[in-house]
């Protein structure tokens, strides 16, 4: 299993590649999560809640209710374009980060 201390600031840019595609939802985006990472990474709910609060405040997602075949309300999620740019940024860092760590990775 993977800290969540060490994947803290890449939380949203999980979110948001598993909605570049298409809207999903909270419980499916957890499940998405695990099954990408062969489950060495599960998502808090809480974690993962927050992650929507935050990213919907700052206008990278926006949240909407559609019905489920049962009859159910279930929100939804669907990234914005300034959450695509935010998404592009945080690939870059991603990027700068891993070139840097790298240089202090010896695998002994």
């Amino acid at each position: 299993m993977i800290s969540s201390d060490v994947i803290r600031g890449y939380t949203d840019i999980m979110i948001l590649y598993l909605l570049l595609d298409q809207p999903s939802y909270g419980y499916e985006i957890s499940k998405q999560i695990r099954t990408l990472t062969d489950e060495r990474y599960v998502m808090k709910e809480t974690t993962l809640y927050s992650a929507f609060s935050r990213l919907e405040e700052n206008d990278y997602i926006q949240s909407f209710f559609g019905t489920e075949t049962n009859g159910k309300r279930r929100t939804y999620y669907r990234i914005t374009p300034a959450g695509l740019a935010y998404y592009k940024t945080k690939i870059e860092e991603w990027d700068l980060t891993q070139d840097v760590i790298s240089k202090f990775i010896r695998h002994i």
